[in-house]
């Protein structure tokens, strides 16, 4: 039995909410970050993990500032001077589409750290690579559709003619390692990619064409006993019930309002060949972030209405606020923004979104013209486009009504 730990998406230099703390200078999300990454690091060392996976994206974009790859650094270090293996690969936020550049993560490749592996190419792992760790590890990091088009000389074909055919090339590599894998062994998978079926954030389904997208049957294969995911943010085992776990853990914070909802965790699995038990830990200091939406009906007790779907005061204290208010344009003037702005103040941050709606406008049948209907008509048309659930019955009754004043009118004129 080996016992690993398996995290992905950090990002841990995303600092688009919040203030800088003064005592280091650190955006204070950024700190975010960093406390759920020293909770998976202490976690492997105090509890002795045989291995340590990370999925890859240890950044939001290829060229992080030097203070957040010391960040970085700092932890993986600590991992390194307690012996623990650890693999890290190389994710799309990590990597350049240029040929030839540099990743994210490469210093721990050029130093070459102890018991710090990075993986930026298809790799096929034995216990000889692994500090003798009685286990098999199959590594799909990244491919970028550049560098994956200049190496398979298929410049000019379609995306998703290129992704397809990386597609059936990794399919084919890991059948192969399968093959030639020690049948004894417990034999992990891991990768940076999406599987189809997999769900993201906002619930939409991972479907093909649009992106690498690997086959369920891939990563089902019975032959595997834990497959280790990064890339889609959802925390989600996409093998539910069944053997091998296939297991996105998520990301270690929540990065933006599509992840509001989501709980996040990391993955402590004790890995057999036929078996495996996997323990997802729930990470402890989570942000909160909360999500409101009101749609206004009536311009009638707007702020009661607006202040009512605020939180509890307890509830809102350090967390990041989003308020997004549809309502019709005339009635801007009616909502009281400071107040709202004075019952926020103890959250992180809040923002406040106003989204004036504006009247569809009334068309008129083709090929007619408004000075040859009658007003009777013109009503109608009316009624149709701004009250469509009027009943007939009540449309009727303000036509006559409408008839009776303009046939005063016109007797008074005569």
């Amino acid at each position: 039995m080996v016992k690993i730990l398996h995290f992905a998406d950090a990002h841990i230099d995303m600092a688009n909410y919040g203030r800088h703390d003064p005592e280091t200078g650190l955006p204070m999300r950024v700190m975010d970050f960093l406390k759920s990454l020293d909770e998976i690091v202490n976690t492997a060392i105090e509890e002795g993990v045989d291995l340590v996976i990370f999925a890859g994206d240890a950044y939001k974009d290829r060229s992080p500032a030097p203070t957040y790859q010391r960040e970085w650094g700092k932890r993986i270090m600590r991992l390194s001077h307690a012996g623990i293996p650890t693999l890290l690969l190389t994710g799309n936020h990590d990597i350049s589409p240029a040929t030839g550049r540099a990743h994210a993560i490469q210093e721990f490749d050029t130093l070459e750290v102890p018991h710090v592996r990075v993986l930026n190419k298809p790799e096929f792992l034995t216990p000889n690579d692994l500090g003798g760790l009685p286990v098999q590890v199959l590594a799909l990091p990244w491919v970028s559709r550049s560098g994956l088009m200049a190496k398979l000389e298929l410049g000019g074909a379609e995306p998703n003619k290129v992704y397809q055919e990386l597609a059936n090339r990794l399919n084919d590599l890991v059948t192969n390692w399968l093959n030639e894998a020690d049948p004894v062994l417990p034999t992990i998978l891991t990768a940076h990619a999406s599987v189809e079926g997999a769900k993201y954030g906002s619930e939409r389904m991972v479907m093909l064409g649009t992106d690498l997208v690997l086959p369920p049957a891939l990563v089902k294969d019975t032959r595997l006993d834990y497959v280790a995911l990064g890339h889609i943010h959802k925390p989600q085992n996409l093998n539910e019930g069944g053997h091998p776990p296939v297991i996105y853990p998520g990301s270690i914070e929540r990065v933006d309002f599509g992840e509001a909802k989501d709980k996040k965790f990391f993955i402590l699995a004790e890995v057999s060949k036929g078996e495996t038990l996997v323990t997802w830990r729930e990470l402890k200091h989570i942000r909160p972030f909360i999500d409101i939406f009101v749609r206004l009906e009536t311009y009638e007790g707007i702020n009661a209405t607006l202040q009512a779907a605020m939180p509890r005061q307890e509830t809102l204290k350090d967390a990041i606020i989003r308020l997004v208010i549809e309502y019709q344009r005339e009635w801007e003037s009616l909502i009281d923004e400071a107040t709202l702005r004075g019952l926020a103040s103890d959250a992180f941050e809040f923002h406040l979104v106003k989204r004036p709606q504006m009247e569809a406008r009334v068309r008129l049948p083709e090929g007619r013209a408004a000075s040859s209907m009658s007003v009777i008509e013109l009503l109608n048309i009316y009624w149709n486009a701004s009250n469509s659930e009027m009943p007939g019955d009540k449309k009727q009754a303000l036509n006559q009504l409408a008839k009776s004043i303009i046939d005063e009118v016109n007797s008074s004129e005569v």
